[in-house]
């Protein structure tokens, strides 16, 4: 794998030193979501009837950020010699100064790691980006339609508990994508909604995705028990996810492919057609999903959907509902079917 990088010069950070709002915004969004690429800085940092065509200030806020030691860079992946590199876009993260800089703001909740350049490379950059890019798709339709979904409102690699023991962390736990949060107002009438998000891009197979919606179930039902015996409760009932969820969130799966390479013909549409009916059978056959579908709600589209029409369309297939013979139309992001 190779890396470009552009090394930010040894120029030691001044805790006194004052920057513009959208450069504290923008170190305040690196922190939260890890990396980020310039467009989607743009977008999220900025109103839509606001918005210049080039992103030529929030460059310049980068610059000076990056001056100071607090954010540096990398070249996102893609094909090509050292004289395409210089077209690819610069993928922004925070440095280890960044990042200790916004937790003494004590505005966001500590997040454990930190990036380097070599995570920022890694294999899972695209699917990285991904999630940032479902998340800026509802902070663009929320801002059109008038509901509430900024850019700190969804948390990337959320962590819940599974089951008890002490196998490996993944065994243990279900790993979401992203924990979303979204406002949507009728006629002055707010209703708050939760997700978890899961993204696709058809890296994986369609058994094991199946498997991860699966241990959505789990979590539906997980009761924790204390691991001192003489201390469990017989009429421990309380499901887990009730400590951290008002109501359980809805599951949204959101499918997206690499495209094809040059003078290759684009079949990502029949592709992910496919994959959503793969994943509409395996979950018809889990048993566990089926005994909970009054309870939780499973909805598929694909990522160009969700840019292009926004959640609040009918571009959701709900995975729980209907019948193979008689399956629900698509829905919008309250997953209900008729």
């Amino acid at each position: 794998m190779t890396l470009h990088t552009e090394e930010a010069p040894l120029i030691t950070p001044h805790s006194g030193r004052s920057f513009h709002a959208l450069g504290r915004r923008a170190l305040e969004l690196l922190y939260q979501h890890r990396v980020l690429s310039t467009q989607q800085l743009h977008i999220l940092l900025t109103e839509p009837e606001s918005r210049p065509e080039r992103p030529v200030y929030l460059r310049q806020q980068l610059g000076e950020l990056r001056q100071s030691g607090l954010v540096s860079r990398v070249r996102a992946h893609g094909s090509g010699g050292p004289g395409r590199v210089r077209n690819l876009p610069y993928l922004w993260f925070l440095t280890e100064a960044g990042a200790e800089s916004v937790e003494e703001a004590g505005e966001l909740p500590v997040r454990p790691y930190r990036v380097t350049p070599d995570s920022v490379a890694g294999a899972r950059q695209a699917h990285t980006l991904a999630v940032s890019d479902v998340g800026a798709a509802f902070v663009e339709h929320a801002r059109r339609l008038g509901h509430e979904c900024g850019p700190l409102d969804w948390t990337p690699e959320v962590a819940n508990r599974i089951r008890d023991g002490q196998r490996r962390f993944e065994d243990d736990h279900v790993i979401s994508d992203a924990v979303l949060n979204y406002v949507h107002i009728d006629r002055g009438q707010r209703t708050m909604l939760s997700f978890f998000i899961e993204v696709d891009r058809a890296t994986m197979t369609s058994a094991r995705l199946a498997a991860k919606l699966a241990a959505y179930g789990r979590l539906y039902e997980y009761v924790p028990q204390s691991p001192d015996r003489a201390r469990r409760l017989p009429n421990a009932t309380r499901p887990a996810w009730m400590y951290s969820y008002p109501v359980f969130p809805r599951v949204l799966v959101i499918l997206d492919a690499a495209p094809p390479r040059t003078g290759q013909p684009d079949r990502r549409p029949q592709r992910l057609a496919a994959r959503a009916e793969d994943l509409y059978t395996r979950t018809a056959a889990d048993i566990r999903l089926s005994r909970l579908k009054g309870d939780m709600a499973i909805g598929v589209t694909t990522l160009r959907q969700l840019q292009e029409q926004g959640p609040c369309a009918p571009i959701f297939t709900p995975l729980l509902r209907g019948t193979p013979s008689a399956r629900p139309s698509p829905t919008d992001l309250y997953l209900s079917t008729k």
